[in-house]
């Protein structure tokens, strides 16, 4: 079963890429929020400037690719390209979970995307629960050796795991073994859900572990237990993973309550972000990065223009709505007043 977590990965891809596998009934909650207009910006276009700071870094853009695939040649092939747009744009690189490559070695190179993304952030990624089918802090640090990265981020995917034809469950007594790993990992270590949300009850209990940043990741993108569904060859399953269609914390919801429980804490917003505009809105409501995921896997399938394309309209669209509101920077955009609940 092990040796099949590769080729999970190409299966994933081309269910997200192929099926109707976004959440049903359930939105991002961005289009409860508009900017209101400011029709005398006071700030030229050409001066407004998308640097920032993360974990102390010194970035380009305060945008991320999120955490996809690796794992086969094919997917290894995606994260070429997603670290080459990466690189070329300032955006901030997550790979897919490293898990495979854990457990096959030969599959190594399909996450080592350095040698094309020298100068930006990157983030390795394992599932938490693997903590409790012992991996340890030693195979987190190899993940972290693997991609040669900058941080590592811990997914939760409850849901996912059980529907999930070969999935694990143990999520009991968890929250320690994400401290250890903290305590023990020489560089940040953050958390990030797939797709439900984490809310800022959990967030306080996880960066009182000792994890330096969240990633939301919230609803109303790409449903896992609709992927899964799609999987599943178990009549019961697929019928009860339509039930949860609609499962998750909106991903605006998930930042606005994360920020006002931390109001300090590193944070990142992402889950079904489909333009630069809803990355504004992430970071108007209090997010330090925002993240985009399977938008943004079709254009990397399809080609190096089109990922580029896709990466510099996202960028456009931010501008302008900075530019929209008045907003020169990043730190101005933040918090803003001329964010509207509608």
């Amino acid at each position: 079963m092990e040796g099949k977590t590769g080729e999970r990965k190409i299966e994933h891809v081309r269910l997200c890429l192929n099926e109707d596998v976004g959440g049903r009934g359930v939105t991002t909650g961005f289009e409860r929020y508009r900017f209101r207009h400011n029709a005398l910006p006071e700030t030229n276009f050409d001066d407004i400037t998308l640097d920032t700071l993360f974990l102390g870094r010194s970035l380009r853009t305060p945008l991320l690719i999120s955490s996809m695939t690796g794992g086969s040649a094919a997917t290894g092939e995606i994260n070429a390209r997603l670290a080459e747009a990466a690189q070329r744009r300032g955006w901030t690189l997550g790979v897919g979970s490293i898990r495979a490559a854990l457990e096959r070695p030969e599959l190594e190179s399909t996450f080592r995307v350095r040698e094309r993304a020298p100068d930006i952030p990157v983030i390795a990624n394992l599932g938490a629960v693997q903590l409790s089918y012992g991996f340890d802090a030693g195979d987190c640090r190899r993940a972290v050796e693997i991609a040669e990265a900058n941080w590592l981020v811990l997914h939760l995917n409850g849901l996912q795991e059980v529907f999930q034809p070969e999935g694990n469950t143990g999520f009991g007594s968890l929250l320690p073994k994400i401290e250890q790993v903290c305590r023990s990992l020489e560089v940040p270590v953050g958390v990030k859900e797939v797709g439900w949300g984490i809310d800022g009850e959990t967030a306080l209990k996880l960066y009182g572990a000792g994890v330096s940043f969240i990633d939301v990741s919230g609803a109303g993108g790409t449903s896992w237990s609709q992927v899964e569904k799609f999987r599943s060859a178990d009549p019961v399953r697929r019928a009860a993973a339509e039930a949860f269609a609609d499962w998750g914390i909106p991903t605006a919801d998930c930042i606005a309550d994360v920020r006002a429980a931390a109001p300090e804490g590193a944070l990142i917003g992402s889950g079904g972000l489909q333009s630069g505009v809803d990355a504004a809105k992430a970071l108007a409501l209090g997010a330090d990065l925002a993240g985009f995921g399977r938008s943004l896997l079709g254009p990397a399938v399809e080609s190096e223009a089109a990922l580029e394309a896709a990466l510099q309209q996202a960028e456009l669209e931010l501008r302008t709505a900075m530019f929209g509101i008045g907003a020169s920077s990043v730190g101005a955009l933040r918090g803003t007043p001329r964010l509207m609940r509608v």
